[in-house]
């Protein structure tokens, strides 16, 4: 049994514990305390900004595009203000439930919204995502009035692309389309404009490759939104900076014409100022609305576009290259007269071919030329004799000329897929082709064909040096924020001028003396006299059998495997103002089917030469508001 604990004994314990319990209790108020000092004083900046987090809102504010004018200060591309509606799918509690109660407001179809939301799962929770656009103020002012009904849903003003000229410069300035997820694994651009959906950047031409100037910077807006996302009021925002406006040396008028000129024909002219090199036409026939894809081109026309035998989204003038054929000729020329292989008296017998090594080698005219100098040879365009001449020069010589000219080299230049040709070499055939370079493939390059090929930008820069005897290159933005850019290459050519001067005078009797291969497109005008070439370059093999029935006409034959037709030529040709080539893919003969062309556009552009200069950009194109366009 056990025994009763005395009385003070019993007390004692009670005290004891009565202690340790109010130790323990002091012990969790202090922590309490401690905890609650710390939360209220120590992270009180934390959780302030935290808090401040969630009901302060950043939003990037897209800037405007730049401006594009031609020289005269003619619009090209230019915006136009566009309501739409944007949501950030973090405000919204349920995203699709409130597009449901816009599509009441204002014209969206369950398309749209499907868009809208697999865009939003694409992107983080911030960022807004356009749902409608190209709205009236009347749907604005209505979302604005239901917007408590509408969390996440503003409304914003944003702008669309417009191209005046449409077609007549498609190849030129290229479009602006949204970009895309493919864009954005092709670049290191970390610009966080390019994370909003449906921001529109430069899919080709100018656009393309002016981009990040033409974009120009983002700006940033801090907006207070309550719980349930609704935004009220705007606690601070740093504008956007407008892209730069640029200035082409392109002359409307002249694109215009050339292009009109060019016709149906799958074909391409370049006119340049040989003075600076300022490009006053690039045209590529035939051509496409640029306008159809910045809302985005349906698949119809995207297809009829794709489909097109001719290519009217290929830029011939830069991108498409040639055998030169004929107006090759004068780079074999140059390259014997510069290594004293040659005199410009010295005679070659033209009987309508050579033989060597048993492979005959035909000229043009079947019963040959006769006797030819350097003179004739260009003005009849007599291949045997640049045969003979081109086994003393040697393809390394001709090369090494063709490129002082401007030809096999890559012109610096505003646009994309800007081809550099070829001007062959030895090495150039034993890299590319794996294969040795023998005599036949030297005679078929002094005539412009077998491996160089060139495009007709590079042969209007060849036309323009050889008029002028200057390293000219081609430029095709005079001005970026009326900054002007620098001309490029007035150095004299490396050739003795006595030598130009005899090529000079053989261009002139091309076209203006009897006998030449494009007399019958000389211009009238005797203070607008025309030097030129006619090109005319074989795309299929004549076998013997067809050279001894007779060669087969251009016109009997479908359209690809038809000649193409070239022509280069400066003017006026005793003080060169111009430098044009002309390219007609398909076309058959040069002198019948690109010297004319060249011909009436290289006239257009003396008729224009006295308005051509450069004017300062009007005074409401500089302040960002396009001039009207008055169809001139």
């Amino acid at each position: 049994m056990r025994r009763p604990q005395k009385p003070g004994r019993l007390r004692q314990m009670l005290t004891r514990r009565a202690i340790v319990l109010a130790g323990m209790q002091a012990g969790v108020i202090g922590t309490l305390g401690w905890q609650m000092r710390r939360i209220s004083v120590e992270q009180n900046q934390s959780f302030r900004l935290l808090a401040e987090e969630n009901r302060v809102n950043i939003r990037l504010i897209p800037p405007v595009r730049g401006l594009v004018f031609d020289r005269l200060g003619k619009p090209l591309a230019y915006n136009e203000p566009n309501y739409k509606i944007e949501m950030v799918r973090e405000q919204a509690d349920d995203p699709e439930a409130v597009l449901r109660r816009l599509a009441t407001i204002v014209p969206i179809t369950d398309e749209d919204i499907a868009l809208a939301l697999e865009e939003m799962r694409k992107r983080r929770g911030f960022v807004p995502v356009t749902v409608a656009q190209d709205l009236d103020w009347e749907h604005i002012a209505a979302v604005s009035a239901n917007a408590p009904a509408l969390p996440g849903i503003s409304p914003e003003l944003g702008h669309y692309r417009i191209y005046p000229q449409a077609d007549d410069f498609a190849h030129i300035m290229g479009f602006v389309g949204p970009v895309s997820d493919y864009d954005l694994s092709r670049t290191d651009d970390d610009d966080p404009l390019l994370l909003i959906p449906r921001f529109q950047i430069g899919k080709n031409g100018i656009e393309k490759q002016i981009e990040k100037p033409l974009r120009g910077k983002a700006g940033v807006k801090r907006i207070e939104v309550n719980s349930i996302g609704r935004v009220m009021r705007v606690l601070g925002r740093e504008e956007s900076k407008a892209g730069v406006n640029v200035q082409l040396t392109i002359d409307h008028r002249l694109q215009k014409y050339a292009l009109e000129r060019l016709g149906d024909d799958s074909a391409s002219a370049v006119v340049m100022d040989v003075r600076n090199g300022d490009l006053l036409t690039i045209a590529s026939a035939p051509s496409f609305d640029p306008n159809k894809f910045v809302r985005g081109i349906s698949v119809a026309d995207f297809k009829e576009l794709n489909e097109n035998k001719y290519k009217p989204m290929l830029n011939k003038a830069i991108t498409g290259t040639y055998p030169p054929g004929s107006t090759f000729k004068m780079v074999t020329a140059l390259a014997a007269l510069k290594g004293g292989f040659m005199t410009p008296n010295e005679k070659v017998r033209c009987n309508g071919y050579i033989e060597l090594y048993n492979r005959r080698f035909h000229c043009w005219r079947r019963g040959g030329h006769g006797r030819m100098g350097l003179h004739d040879s260009l003005k009849q365009s007599c291949d045997v004799y640049y045969y003979e001449v081109a086994q003393k020069v040697g393809i390394e010589n001709i090369s090494a000329m063709a490129k002082q000219l401007g030809l096999g080299v890559k012109h610096d230049l505003e646009l994309p897929a800007v081809r550099e040709g070829s001007a062959p070499t030895k090495a150039w055939k034993k890299a590319r082709k794996d294969a040795e370079w023998v005599i036949g493939d030297t005679l078929n390059a002094s005539i412009g064909q077998g491996f160089v090929l060139s495009s007709p930008m590079q042969l209007a820069v060849m036309a323009a040096r050889l008029g002028t005897g200057t390293q000219i290159s081609p430029r095709l933005v005079n001005a970026i924020d009326n900054r002007p850019q620098p001309v490029k290459g007035r150095e004299p050519l490396d050739i003795d001028p006595d030598h130009i001067e005899a090529v000079q005078k053989a261009m002139f009797a091309v076209v203006n003396e009897r006998g030449g291969t494009a007399a019958g497109s000389a211009i009238k005008r005797k203070d607008w006299k025309m030097a030129g070439k006619t090109g005319t370059s074989q795309v299929r093999f004549i076998t013997k059998e067809e050279r001894a029935r007779g060669v087969i006409r251009n016109e009997d034959l479908p359209w690809e495997r038809r000649d193409h037709a070239l022509f280069v030529a400066y003017a006026p040709a005793d003080n060169p103002r111009f430098a044009i080539s002309v390219v007609v893919e398909h076309g058959g003969g040069g002198s019948k089917a690109a010297a004319p062309i060249a011909r009436d556009i290289m006239q257009k552009a003396l008729e224009l030469g006295e308005d051509n200069g450069y004017r300062a950009l009007p005074t409401d194109v500089r302040a960002g508001r396009p001039i009207k366009d008055d169809k001139a």
